[in-house]
């Protein structure tokens, strides 16, 4: 049986997959959602937005994407990993992945021949015409991990966001990667000054993390009258994981495994302080002061 079960929850409450179901909005995370919401319903264009790793980017993506689909009205498509070599292959994937059926668009004399890049790119500038202006639908692309993006890939993105009318832009654009993904932008002529709305998530500190622990352990099905994480395993959990909500998931699992291992039924300091001398002496931590100002 799952230790999650143990305890009497209904689903594991810290596992580190991004369902938007159990991601806690802090404060930030709700402004970037909300004013992102806001720029692609205004077919505004290209919204950024970075973190460090572990801030909880590719979750907001997902909690995004929920958002968009509880309306009728928006195609979206997400790359996951837009490490692509060639402008060829970064338009193909655009193509494919949107559904673009390019006999539509192309020539006929041409049908059946490899499609070229200026192929694609009209097929593309195509689609947006006909979904956003005919049908007045509102065309978002998602792309993760965006600081993988090439500087080829990152002109071709540039080249798109060209595509509008006088009123509005064709695809809305969502960046979301680490913040190397800065120095790419500012390195780009013509990129910057397309950026409608930008914003950087900062790890949180103690008043939501001990939310954000509560929040999941809620979630997750937990009603015991108990508190399952005392504040002062909590004050330790956030000294050591610096804020970050992945450290903090991660962290958390493994304070709950111990608990059953342990047969216990509180997160104390203690249990903490086992967990981290455990890391720091097998290599998998650093040195860390476990000093807790209070």
């Amino acid at each position: 049986m799952s230790y999650y079960k143990v305890l009497g929850f209904e689903k594991e409450p810290f596992s580190t997959s991004p369902d938007p179901n159990f991601l806690y909005l802090t404060k930030e995370h709700e402004a970037a959602l909300t004013n992102v919401l806001i720029e692609l319903r205004l077919r505004r264009g290209l919204s950024v937005v970075l973190g460090d790793v572990g801030t909880g980017k590719t979750s907001l993506s997902r909690k995004l994407i929920g958002c968009l689909k509880e309306r009728g009205d928006f195609i979206i498509h997400m790359v996951l990993d837009p490490s692509f070599e060639t402008e060829h292959l970064f338009l193909t994937s655009l193509v494919r992945n949107f559904e673009i059926n390019l006999d539509q668009y192309s020539d006929p004399r041409f049908r059946g021949e490899r499609p070229t890049t200026l192929d694609l790119k009209e097929a593309l500038e195509k689609f947006l015409y006909q979904k956003c202006i005919i049908e007045q639908k509102t065309v978002v692309l998602i792309v993760d991990e965006a600081q993988k993006l090439s500087e080829t890939a990152m002109e071709i993105l540039r080249v798109i966001l060209n595509f509008e009318t006088n009123e509005n832009k064709l695809l809305q654009l969502v960046l979301l990667g680490q913040l190397e993904l800065h120095s790419k932008i500012m390195n780009i002529a013509n990129f910057f000054d397309r950026i409608s709305f930008k914003y950087t998530l900062n790890p949180i500190g103690f008043t939501e993390t001990r939310d954000m622990i509560n929040f999941r352990v809620k979630k997750a099905g937990y009603t015991a009258a108990s508190k399952l994480f005392l504040d002062e395993s909590i004050h330790l959990i956030h000294k050591v994981s610096r804020g970050y909500p992945r450290k903090i998931t991660l962290l958390c699992h493994r304070a709950l495994t111990k608990l059953v291992m342990q047969n216990k039924w509180s997160v104390d300091e203690s249990l903490i302080r086992e967990i981290i001398h455990e890391d720091m002496q097998t290599g998998w931590m650093p040195q860390v002061s476990l000093n807790v100002a209070r």
